[in-house]
């Protein structure tokens, strides 16, 4: 089975930071080694910032708009510029392309979601590398993605990656920002165990036209590595160091993977959708769902937060309020506020009709680590 791999690639990596305008020699390079990837037969996938950096150029705007939009007709504006400019390239070396827009919508719906997966798919039996971005013209502000680390690693836990490439303005993770730490120290390599005593200053965008920072690429890392995908910060201005890197050489910062659960709703419900309420639990509901994997009772359930219909997501919490897993409900937040800490016998008379037994079933349930 060929390897998948994604190589995302941000604003301060394509674009010269004096100007917005793109950086051709550093997009030459990177096409040069997507190219010669995809000939070695890798499976890949690019997700690329820049629309709203090169709309800006392109219209003579001296900084980032931040009315929603405004923003919008500028990406608008960028991306037609930005998609023409690989294909270009792409094309002069023989390899074709498509442009893939999407938006957190299309992820939070099932069948939506799988028409994606399949799509994808499709792409990688006909040769063709995906490049990949927001659909930042039609998406609303409480469903975007946020930032394309966010995006490049729901797009690899979606079609099964097996590396994420997160190629930006420094060479790998450092304790703090080297760029104002002269003595921030390197770090090579984080393990699932290390992500808890990780200690890092992530400050925020690193430039006034990207909308990333190293705490969106710790967040990014946090989604890749527990859906089975092992990840890399590396220089973008560098992107032949992907090679480098997949035949072995110690570049950049490297995410290792965790094992990969093959349930692929169960990954559609942990990534794709978005959280739209906390159910807190007792003690005896938490050791339930994390040793034995079980569905969870309303008798489990000690505070609701939120405001969420029947077939949503949310999180659930333990008493200190810390995630520990995450589901699908079979009830709103009004009937599960009346519900909670009652058998499920009780149900039908606390609601006036015989709903479901569980408020979240084992079926519709992920654990996180």
């Amino acid at each position: 089975m060929p390897q998948t791999i994604v190589v995302k690639i941000g604003t301060s990596s394509l674009t010269q930071l004096a100007t917005g305008k793109l950086a051709l020699s550093t997009i030459a390079a990177l096409v040069e080694t997507l190219t010669r990837l995809r000939t070695a037969g890798y499976r890949v996938v690019l997700v690329s910032s820049g629309a709203v950096g090169v709309g800006c150029a392109r219209l003579n705007l001296s900084e980032r708009p931040r009315k929603m939009s405004l923003k919008q007709a500028v990406a608008a504006v960028g991306q037609g510029r930005l998609i023409r400019v690989y294909d270009d390239l792409f094309t002069s070396l023989g390899q074709p392309i498509a442009q893939v827009l999407l938006t957190r919508r299309e992820l939070m719906d099932r069948s939506c979601y799988v028409n994606a997966y399949n799509t994808f798919q499709a792409l990688f039996e006909l040769g063709v590398i995906a490049i990949v971005n927001e659909n930042d013209t039609v998406a609303v502000e409480e469903l975007k993605f946020g930032d394309n680390d966010t995006l490049s690693a729901l797009v690899a836990s979606l079609i099964e990656a097996d590396w994420l490439f997160i190629l930006t303005d420094v060479d790998r993770l450092y304790s703090a920002d080297p760029r104002l730490v002269p003595d921030a120290k390197p770090i090579a390599l984080v393990n699932s165990t290390d992500f808890a005593q990780l200690q890092v200053e992530a400050g925020s965008s690193g430039s006034q036209w990207g909308t990333g920072g190293m705490a969106t690429k710790l967040s990014a890392a946090r989604i890749a590595t527990s859906a089975g995908v092992r990840m890399v910060i590396t220089r973008g201005r560098q992107p032949e160091n992907i090679e480098k890197i997949l035949h072995g050489e110690p570049i950049g910062t490297q995410f290792e993977a965790q094992p990969r659960t093959e349930n692929a709703r169960k990954r559609w419900i942990a990534y794709g959708l978005i959280p739209m309420g906390k159910l807190y639990l007792d003690r005896g509901a938490v050791e339930a769902i994390c040793k034995g994997s079980k569905s969870l009772l309303a008798a489990g359930i000690t505070r609701v937060e939120g405001d969420f219909v029947a077939s949503e997501a949310v999180q659930l919490c333990d008493a200190g309020g810390k995630e520990i897993a995450r589901g699908i409900v079979n009830y709103n937040s009004a009937e599960v506020e009346l519900i909670k800490g009652h058998h499920s016998e009780k149900i039908p008379a606390i609601l006036g009709y015989a709903g479901a037994e569980t408020v979240v079933h084992r079926d519709n349930l992920v654990l996180l680590d």
